[in-house]
């Protein structure tokens, strides 16, 4: 059962004798948020449930004047406070320095705000909250700064930049129990206090309000390099904003690029230029603050990124509290947020390069051994590299549905729905379109009828085995993301047999002549549909060929339903294949 001590009656006293007065008679006082005076408007009251004006006078500057006088000193940041009370005063001042706004917030310390997270507060880890302004990011903070400190008797500073978790003065709030509370001078000091606590005062825990800066989410890793545990919030609203942002990405691990080897790149599917995650997170556990009873819980913030950054997508825990007071736990996906990252692992490289210096050249007797090269996508300029990265790796949101069940020529269940594990997307994508398949992607382990993975990374990992064990699911893998591999895979799903798949294209229905120019141009351009264009999603560029030649190419890249341009000029106007 939650517990509320808010103080009102102290922040009242504050207040000009009329705005007092209509607020201690006003019948929903108790849910009060801010009270707000701007010089020559009426005075205005926030209340959870909306706002209202409190008087039909107007604001003047002796009302101004009042407030201020019984208020405690305006630091650099512009707020203040009403001492051994939680209420926070911030002021608006003009180009003199003259104060003509006041806003008013009244802080309240709720006892049992972190039942949903106990678990989480005692397990010793750091945890980082994040939410937007109001939703209770402080109040959350002071009170898990009273249960570490009182209840399970460690030794906590809170580093109180503003005087907002433990109240102005000198002597903090009792709401914060026996935590020790370490003043900042300056808003912009407050990593040099952070530091300072670790270095003088033994601290176990340390409490921070709102890293904001570079310099704070540094110091904040060197403390939990030090051991302690460290409990803050930081401006976003979610994970994913602070993955986006430069500044506080270190403190989930930092974001940089990295270029895979060939033979990586093979294996993971994925181009070579990937985002990955620098070092190991500051915090171990981030909580998503979306109400005050509804929050979600990332219990493995490295786990949580690397998810996001290689394209998969991470289920974190949904925690509410309901009707009875009961916590309840969910990882249901239709609960979490519409916004996902998208399912592509990787990015191009986007340094410029010189098109005239690709080449396919088919040797004779191997063509399928030919080399080439993909035209590189063009850059946007208006994005930084870090920004263009980090916009092609998130998720695409997929469409919300049950299941649709139609029964097959053999009384079959179709279509049937694969979970991919290691494969990439568009590949899948590709198959399934071009064939016709009766087969739908799902990115949701529960409605999945099958999990279709890549071998090297099913081979070894005990948990994926795991989980498919627990849903009666089998796991059907492939060698490799080629396209032959998948398409043999998924026939096989479907359980079309070899009498029933279409033969291989023949070269020989697109050929006006008998010239071998004819057969290595064709082969030229089937190659690099079926090896770069379908499978990477890469456009490409064929040799210089004559009109006649390059209508019978045109002719083959449209029976892939594919797209494809001839550009340049005589005798070196060639073909450029698009993928779907």
């Amino acid at each position: 059962m939650q517990k509320i001590t808010d103080d009102l009656d102290k922040l009242l006293d504050v207040m000009p004798p009329r705005i007092r007065h209509a607020l201690e008679k006003h019948p929903k006082k108790e849910s009060l948020i801010e009270i707000v005076l701007d010089l020559g408007r009426q005075p205005e009251a926030r209340f959870s449930e909306g706002s209202e004006y409190i008087s039909e006078e107007l604001v003047t500057r002796e009302d101004l004047a009042y407030c201020v006088s019984r208020v405690g000193h305006f630091s650099s940041d512009n707020r203040a406070g009403i001492e051994r009370t939680l209420h926070r005063i911030s002021c608006i001042r003009n180009r003199q320095g003259d104060i003509i706004g006041l806003t008013c917030r009244i802080g309240r310390a709720v006892f049992g705000t972190i039942a949903m997270i106990r678990e989480l507060v005692e397990s010793g880890q750091s945890i980082l909250l994040l939410g937007r302004p109001g939703v209770g990011k402080t109040t959350a903070l002071r009170e898990i700064a009273r249960v570490l400190a009182d209840e399970l008797g460690k030794r906590v500073v809170i580093i109180d930049t503003s005087n907002e978790i433990a109240g102005d003065g000198d002597i903090p709030h009792p709401a914060i129990g026996r935590a020790r509370r370490m003043q900042v001078a300056r808003p912009e000091l407050q990593h040099q206090v952070m530091i300072e606590a670790v270095e003088n005062h033994m601290p176990e825990v340390i409490i921070i309000d709102e890293i904001g800066t570079e310099l704070e989410a540094l110091a904040a890793r060197t403390i939990a390099e030090r051991g302690v545990q460290l409990v803050g919030t930081a401006h976003g609203n979610s994970l994913e904003n602070l993955i986006k942002n430069p500044t506080l990405s270190d403190l989930v691990g930092g974001i940089q690029s990295v270029t895979l080897g060939d033979e990586e790149a093979r294996r993971r599917g994925c181009q070579k230029t990937v985002l990955e995650r620098k070092a190991p997170p500051t915090f171990q556990i981030a909580i998503e603050m979306w109400e005050r009873q509804k929050w979600v819980v990332h219990e493995d913030v490295a786990h949580t990124v690397d998810c996001i950054l290689r394209g998969k997508q991470p289920i974190p825990q949904l925690r509410q509290i309901n009707e009875n007071g009961e916590v309840t736990i969910t990882r249901d996906p239709s609960l979490l947020p519409a916004r996902k990252l998208n399912s592509l692992p990787s990015v191009s490289n986007s340094s410029t390069v010189n098109h005239s210096s690709f080449d396919f050249r088919p040797p004779t007797g191997l063509r399928a051994q030919g080399k080439m090269a993909p035209v590189p996508p063009p850059t946007t300029a208006a994005h930084s590299e870090f920004e263009q990265m980090l916009d092609q790796s998130w998720y695409k949101e997929e469409g919300e549905g049950g299941k649709i069940r139609t029964p097959g020529p053999n009384g079959e269940d179709f279509p049937v729905y694969v979970y991919p594990y290691g494969i990439g997307k568009s590949n899948l994508e590709q198959v399934i379109d071009l064939f016709k398949m009766p087969i739908v992607l799902t990115k949701d382990l529960d409605s999945a009828d099958v999990i279709l993975a890549l071998r090297s990374q099913a081979k070894n990992n005990s948990k994926l085995v795991q989980m498919a064990k627990e849903r009666q699911l089998t796991i059907k893998t492939v060698k490799s993301n080629s396209i032959p591999q998948i398409v043999r895979a998924l026939r096989e799903l479907i359980g079309e047999e070899e009498e029933n798949k279409p033969q291989s294209l023949d070269l020989g229905q697109f050929l006006t002549g008998d010239s071998d120019d004819e057969l290595e141009a064709l082969e030229e351009a089937r190659l690099a549909v079926e090896q770069i264009v379908i499978p990477r999603g890469q456009p490409v560029e064929l040799l210089p060929r004559n009109a006649r030649i390059r209508k019978m190419q045109h002719e083959l890249v449209a029976h892939y339903r594919l797209r494809s341009d001839s550009f340049g000029e005589e005798p070196n106007r060639r073909l450029r294949i698009y993928p779907a």
